[in-house]
């Protein structure tokens, strides 16, 4: 965000000179209707200085939420929809929250009971005047992803637009779509792109059919869409597909392979299809729009955006202005280095002009004392005319302790029978064996009708 606008996400808002709105499945709420009202149960001053958690069932509420109150609180945390109930009490008490905004009645005392609950409500009330913002609120979010209880990433809200503020596309037509949630980071920048590029945005929903969400982005006039690569091959599976034309196509959450890029672009032949990079900790560190998988070596060379990367050790290593401040509460892990450079995790590799992600450092697959990326594999699985997504698991061997299998999801219109599935088969098995290493070889491929994803939208990769 630019320092003439470091003010509250509130008061940008605010100064739409349009109409511009949310959507769920349920409710349209326009937003610029918050100048003069609240969707909050009380005036939002009684929650100036607090340390709030924004515990509410629906992302619609959220949304109303954090654009009421930032600028005005001491802190938001945001629960996403996943968070274990044993951990909330935990995560409060590390982030000293003194007050939470619900969208039930019940909920407040289902979660935790504080000194100050407030109800949100997507009816926009008029109400006394808002003060202006006065405070830089403390954004905190929940990293995903690990075991036990996650950790308290802190962000200001000019760090979660650093990205967003180096380019901005104001277009008074634009409308976004996203798969995400916007309770996790992936989804929270798709929602600050909108409201700061002056957009309305249709809101996902757990739990809804996807033929259902992309006729809702349809019926909006979706010109912008994000979701995970697994977002995005469920949907083209679907033949809801064709009541979309987004003129942007955006991927992040996982690795982009050519074989996910190739299939949006000849679904959307007349749309821009990029894919960025971003993690809760280090914020986002770039976007690709070449086509390619991957990004240049040249991204290396020097910093874009005020945003530098190195490989050490075979993982990517980022220092940006939009990465998270620190970690809240007691936990003794350090977010960045000595140098400012966070971990992303991500193992990458060069191949001639570019960097290509092999996978995630905690993924590795150990075959008979040989490393195995599952993604590259699964990048090379994805190739196949006929494959629409992949997922490479490990299973015990007596031999090598374990070896690699596949489990496969085709396009529509494959059908069993007249040894069609045998012929794919071995195609893939064929590709698999020109293109990689014998221990990276799957030993067997099942074809099944759909694979697990979590609710932030990546493949879910069980340990055997």
């Amino acid at each position: 965000m630019p320092p003439a606008e470091m003010q509250a996400l509130r008061t940008c808002v605010e100064r739409f000179a349009a109409e511009r709105f949310l959507w769920d499945r349920s409710d349209g709420v326009c937003i610029n209707r918050l100048a003069q009202g609240t969707s909050l149960g009380v005036p939002p001053a009684r929650l100036a200085g607090r340390s709030v958690l924004v515990a509410t069932s629906r992302q619609l509420t959220a949304a109303l939420t954090l654009i009421e109150l930032d600028g005005l609180v001491r802190r938001l945390m945001i629960l996403p929809p996943d968070a274990a109930p044993e951990h909330i009490a935990i995560l409060s008490q590390r982030a000293g929250i003194d007050a939470i905004v619900v969208d039930d009645a019940s909920r407040s005392s289902k979660v935790l009971d504080f000194a100050e609950h407030v109800i949100c409500r997507p009816a926009i009330e008029p109400t006394e005047a808002i003060a202006p913002a006065e405070r830089q609120t403390e954004w905190v979010l929940l990293t995903s992803g690990t075991t036990g209880v996650p950790k308290l990433v802190v962000h200001s809200l000019a760090g979660l637009t650093a990205a967003i503020a180096a380019d901005r596309r104001l277009d008074g037509a634009m409308v976004w779509g996203t798969f995400y949630d916007i309770r996790r980071y992936g989804g929270l920048q798709i929602f600050l792109r909108a409201m700061l590029g002056r957009a309305s945005l249709v809101l996902s929903e757990a739990g809804e059919p996807i033929a259902d969400h992309l006729s809702r982005l349809g019926r909006h006039g979706v010109t912008h869409l994000s979701g995970t690569p697994s977002h995005w091959r469920r949907a083209l599976m679907s033949p809801a597909i064709r009541q979309i034309s987004p003129r942007y196509v955006r991927l992040s959450g996982e690795i982009s392979d050519q074989a996910i890029l190739d299939s949006l672009r000849a679904a959307f032949p007349n749309a821009a299809v990029g894919h960025a990079y971003a993690s809760t900790e280090a914020g986002v560190a770039f976007e690709v729009v070449d086509g390619l998988a991957g990004f240049p070596a040249s991204y290396l060379d020097h910093d874009r955006d005020g945003v530098e990367m190195k490989i050490a050790d075979g993982s990517l290593r980022i220092r940006s202005p939009g990465a998270a401040s620190r970690y809240l509460g007691s936990e003794p892990t350090a977010l960045a280095d000595s140098d400012g450079f966070v971990d992303s995790g991500d193992m990458v590799e060069r191949v001639g002009d570019r960097y290509v992600f092999a996978g995630r450092r905690g993924g590795i697959i150990n075959i008979g004392g040989l490393k195995v990326h599952p993604e590259e594999i699964e990048a090379i699985i994805n190739r196949h005319p006929q494959v629409r997504m992949s997922l490479v698991r490990p299973k015990a061997s007596p031999v090598t302790g374990a070896v690699v299998v596949a489990d496969v999801v085709l396009k529509s219109g494959t059908e069993p029978g007249s040894g069609a599935f045998a012929e794919i088969e071995s195609d893939i098995m064929k590709l698999c064996r020109e293109a990689l290493p014998r221990h990276k070889v799957p030993a067997a491929i099942s074809f099944v009708p759909a694979l697990d994803v979590t609710a932030g939208g990546k493949l879910i990769r069980r340990r055997g």
